[in-house]
């Protein structure tokens, strides 16, 4: 890795050359290898170069006592390897290391080395510190900060952008190996608040070219000396960040923000970007402003794709499933229902996301209730009105943009009057000298030495520590559709009076007027909102405990059922047939004595009951529910809960009830204070509520996957879809 295309002598005078190399262990932790490469003269080989190039040249020279220039010249690295990423700080260590050397400089390199040892590193987001390498060269370490790179044009950006997003192989090649790190580095921080957790190399070295021919994504580098070797790749987008292309195979199918997002991440970016268009075609254009400085511009740059996720995410907390809350949060994604209240269940980007390593990280790290917040916490809760506002005014979009890249920008450097040193460097041509002496060997024990002096130094005074400022994650707006788009034709409420009005006539045993409004009400099934009101009419049948039909009321009864489950797709969110699971196995009627026939046997042959998505949904949704009813019983806990949650402006302060997520928030904050005794109780609690729910819904699913009529045929589900919007009268049941 530190000659990543192999080790090899020069007969030149190479410039000193710095890049950073990331290697990633095995349990996932990155190591960051700065590595400073000077040429020096390779002593063993300059005699037999020489006598063989002219013997009697070389014996003419010994005589006159002269010595000859270096011819051959071998490379020579120094490292530096650190779980940080700070590469600035760390080219300018192995930067005075080096000026130190090829200077001549009096100050011992043991020193130097021994103080980067024992130098106490700020905590991220903490203050700047002014380490000392040496008593006469102080240097700066602030905290991590990535700068962003753009390839030239937007569009390529956004193509990269969306290709790592939907776990593409993605391989850079350039010609330099500190932009290969750059690139890499850029790409992953667009990311945020994503982790890449797939392969990760900046620069792969030549002896490690078949890695690109794994099956799995990757974000890698490469010099474009292996230019021809990369051409043969297949499913691999292929960046040249020197001449400003990308590459996209016929094979991959690169799929892209949805619109209208595309369009209007398009605009701000070229916004940022280019601010001169927006007066180029003026006739009396104002005063020309400085541009950003590429600090700044890093943090716009980092804004506009941070707005892009808020604006991607919003309302994702409405769709997060609470299963356990302690000891440990366990937290589900309910991806069908979030994409179905977005309008998107078609558009292929947002599913593969959500699909992705990526989020499931994501709901892992931001999913529970209670933990320290940051800034996307704050954008990703704010009002959909808010978004539309800036969409429509470019002078409050520019505004937004501006106000959070500078936060951004204070975040990273929150000393602004921190006073810069710069460090030493080698004087210029310092490389050419003809005879320099070789970089010696450090003192092992010298070091050792320095270094306990140093420790000693540091344990009297306390490490420090940053602790986190825990609160309540704002639950934000509830889900609505990014194009929004109205309600539905079929949302009417002349339709829902006549659902009401058909399961009014069945129940009732009205069976003339049933006649006459069964195919409307049939036909209007076909909305959601419909359908939606038929489970909820059902319901408070239930609820009056009129679950006992005769054979035509439960006939009408499975019609309607079937029906609704007909139409019943993905963009529903699985609601309506998990509604009609605890009705199917309500309604009955008898047979004979002692024999009932309920709802589920009549409702079996419907695909939605082999989606192994919607029984999952359906638990987790079901498992929450009792979750939150365990701790909303609890009357100890509901007064002090309902304060706290009114003083932080959760959701239960809005909705006027307790949602489980707050239920959530404020045992996550009482548990570091409860005893070990309470602890465990509330584990066996939860753990209890999980069994018998599981134990439930296994007996559901043999309910509606175990036919009666155990043939091969019915066990296939070969067996057409009958058309439950007939008007027919034929009773309809499983035999």
């Amino acid at each position: 890795f530190c000659q990543p295309g192999g080790w090899r002598l020069s007969r030149d005078r190479k410039a000193p050359t710095f890049f950073t190399v990331v290697l990633t262990d095995i349990d996932s932790d990155r190591h960051y290898c700065s590595c400073l490469t000077f040429y020096e003269a390779e002593v063993n080989l300059q005699g037999s170069k020489s006598i063989e190039a002219d013997g009697d040249e070389d014996e003419e020279s010994e005589e006159n006592g002269l010595i000859q220039p270096a011819q051959v010249f071998a490379p020579k690295s120094l490292i530096l390897v650190s779980r940080l990423d700070y590469p600035e700080i760390f080219r300018g260590c192995l930067g005075l290391v080096y000026t130190v050397y090829i200077e001549n400089l009096t100050f011992p390199l043991e020193g130097l080395v021994a103080n980067l040892f024992t130098f106490q590193v700020p905590v991220v987001g903490g203050a700047q510190d002014m380490p000392k390498l040496s008593s006469h060269v102080p240097t700066n370490i602030s905290p991590i900060s990535s700068s962003c790179f753009l390839i030239p044009g937007i569009q390529n950006v956004l193509s990269l952008f969306c290709a790592v997003l939907t776990e593409h192989k993605i391989l850079f090649h350039s010609r330099s190996y500190q932009r290969l790190g750059e690139a890499c580095r850029a790409l992953e921080a667009l990311m945020f608040p994503l982790k890449y957790s797939y392969p990760y190399i900046p620069i792969l070295p030549s002896r490690l070219l078949e890695v690109l021919s794994s099956p799995t994504p990757f974000i890698i580098g490469v010099h474009s000396m292996f230019q021809n070797e990369i051409q043969e790749l297949l499913d691999v987008i292929i960046a040249d960040l020197d001449g400003g292309t990308i590459k996209i195979p016929e094979c991959i199918h690169l799929s892209m923000l949805p619109e209208p997002v595309l369009h209007q991440t398009q605009i701000i970016l070229s916004t940022v970007l280019h601010p001169d268009l927006e007066i180029a075609d003026s006739a009396f254009p104002p005063p020309r402003t400085a541009p950003s400085n590429l600090k700044l511009l890093d943090k716009e740059v980092r804004a506009v794709f941070l707005r892009l996720f808020a604006q991607l995410f919003q309302g994702y907390r409405s769709c997060l499933q609470l299963i356990r809350i302690h000891s440990e949060p366990v937290i589900h994604f309910h991806k069908t229902a979030f994409l179905g209240q977005r309008g998107l269940v078609e558009n292929d980007f947002l599913t593969k996301v959500l699909d992705g390593m990526a989020f499931a990280g994501f709901v892992s790290e931001r999913g529970p209730p209670y933990r320290a917040c940051d800034l996307f916490d704050e954008l990703v809760a704010l009002d959909v009105d808010s978004f539309k506002e800036e969409e429509e005014s470019p002078v409050k979009m520019q505004k937004r943009i501006r106000e959070l890249s500078e936060q951004l920008y204070r975040n990273e450097n929150p000393n602004p009057h921190m006073a810069f040193q710069k460090v030493p460097r080698p004087s210029e041509g310092s490389h050419l000298r003809v005879h320099q002496v070789p970089f010696p060997y450090l003192n092992e024990e010298k070091v050792e030495k320095i270094m306990r002096e140093g420790m000693a130094k540091h344990s009297s005074t306390p490490v420090c520590t940053r602790t986190e400022k825990k609160c309540v994650v704002p639950a934000g707006p509830p889900v609505v559709s990014i194009m929004g788009k109205t309600g539905s034709v079929f949302n009417s409420a002349r339709r829902l009076e006549v659902v009401r009005n058909c399961i009014s006539f069945i129940f009732d045993n009205k069976t003339l007027e049933t006649e006459k409004t069964l195919p409307a009400a049939l036909r209007a099934l076909k909305g959601k909102a419909a359908r939606q009101c038929l489970t909820e009419e059902l319901s408070l049948h239930v609820q009056q405990n009129r679950v006992i039909m005769d054979h035509q009321q439960f006939d009408y009864i499975i019609r309607m059922m079937n029906c609704a489950l007909q139409d019943c797709s993905s963009s529903e969110e699985y609601t309506v047939a998990a509604a009609l699971l605890p009705l199917s196995t309500a309604f009955y009627r008898k047979l004979a004595p002692g024999v009932n026939q309920f709802a589920y046997t009549c409702i079996q042959d419907h695909p939605i009951w082999t989606n192994q998505q919607f029984w999952e949904a359906t638990f987790y949704s079901e498992v929450q529910s009792q979750i939150r009813a365990l701790y909303l019983n609890s009357s100890e806990d509901k007064l002090a809960i309902t304060v706290r949650l009114q003083d932080t402006g959760s959701a239960a302060d809005r909705d006027g009830e307790q949602t489980a997520m707050d239920l959530a928030a404020e045992q996550l904050r009482s548990w570091p204070s409860l005893s070990k005794e309470k602890q465990q109780g509330l584990v066996k609690n939860e753990e209890s509520t999980v069994f018998s729910q599981a134990i439930h819904y296994a007996s559901l699913m043999v309910y509606l996957l175990v036919p009666l009529d155990t043939s091969k045929n019915k066990l296939l589900r070969n067996t057409p879809v009958a058309d439950w919007e007939s008007g027919s009268n034929s009773i309809v049941t499983n035999r």
